[in-house]
């Protein structure tokens, strides 16, 4: 089934290819300078530190919904071991096995592709089984630090929590701009609250996952005109889910990371961050979100520091 016209025609808008030159990896990571990391450093007041990762845990968000994308499973694989004889210092090491999204993550422009394409007309076929992503993958972000505005949708809505069928649209993200008293503008990493995730912090694990309150398609072109720099949410899928219309499944993914090439993030803690912000009425602040840089991979666990 071909994407609907309806799609292409938004594609078309907020198509980046070529913005940054055709070797481009990072897409509008670009538009964050020098100078726009000065400003974010000047958001800094009280020092305050909010993370914003969930837990590395066996029972972390994952379902089984997506194959192969599975919670952490941690291993001793030596336990006070005496490695350099009897007597001497010992060492316990540990090992992990993880979906590289299964919790708290940053999607890397080739995660996605639609029309056989990723983020600047590259070939879908440049990510391979052996090499992983051979173009736009999560190593080439590198360092990620700007400045962070959390567009508190549910506050600003009056609510805790979206409902699981709201779809976020550009006027949700507007009141939550003037919720914050700031304007997004370019090199901005905004973080985008829901409230789905108090769910998962409750323990319901299937009811945050779906039915699950998220970006609409609409929301694209909103970002691509503000030039945000990459976008993050509390939620498990980041777009609305089940989607807005049988038809057009993670359409979002594809305008963002296929045509835009912005970064996005998913099942980001974004609950103490909204206490901070309320108390403090102010919503911009420092923020460092490296994400772990494996070589030619789709996405990475990230644990993001707010600083307020």
């Amino acid at each position: 089934m071909s994407l609907p016209d309806a799609f292409h025609e938004i594609a078309k808008r907020v198509n980046n290819w070529g913005r940054w030159g055709a070797d481009d990896e990072i897409g509008t990571l670009n538009l964050i300078t020098g100078e726009v990391v000065r400003e974010a450093a000047a958001c800094v007041r009280t020092g305050r530190r909010v993370p914003l990762a969930l837990a590395l845990r066996e029972d972390g968000v994952q379902t089984g919904m997506i194959p192969g994308r599975v919670n952490p499973l941690h291993v001793m694989v030596q336990i006070n071991q005496e490695i350099f004889g009897p007597g001497t210092v010992a060492c316990s090491d540990d090992a992990v096995t993880m979906g590289l999204q299964a919790a708290t993550h940053w999607d890397a422009l080739s995660h996605v592709s639609h029309s056989g394409r990723l983020y600047n007309g590259r070939p879908a076929g440049s990510v391979t089984a052996h090499g992983g992503a051979g173009f736009g993958g999560i190593d080439k972000v590198g360092h990620l630090v700007s400045r962070g505005v959390l567009l508190d949708v549910a506050r600003a809505r009056g609510t805790d929590r979206l409902d699981g069928g709201h779809a976020v649209t550009p006027e949700d993200l507007e009141a939550a701009e003037e919720l914050a008293g700031t304007r997004v503008r370019a090199g901005d990493i905004v973080l985008v609250r829901t409230g789905q995730m108090r769910l998962c912090l409750a323990g319901d694990r299937h009811a945050y996952g779906h039915p699950s309150p998220g970006l609409s398609i609409r929301t694209p072109e909103w970002f691509h005109a503000r030039d945000v720099a990459a976008v993050a949410n509390d939620t498990l899928t980041f777009e609305i889910f089940p989607p807005e219309t049988e038809d057009l499944w993670l359409p979002v993914h594809a305008l963002d990371l296929v045509e835009m090439g912005m970064l996005q993030g998913q099942n980001w803690n974004l609950e103490e961050l909204s206490t901070a912000c309320g108390e403090t009425g102010r919503y911009a602040f420092l923020l460092s979100a490296t994400p772990e840089p494996f070589t030619g991979a789709t996405g990475s666990p990230v644990a993001p520091v707010a600083v307020l």
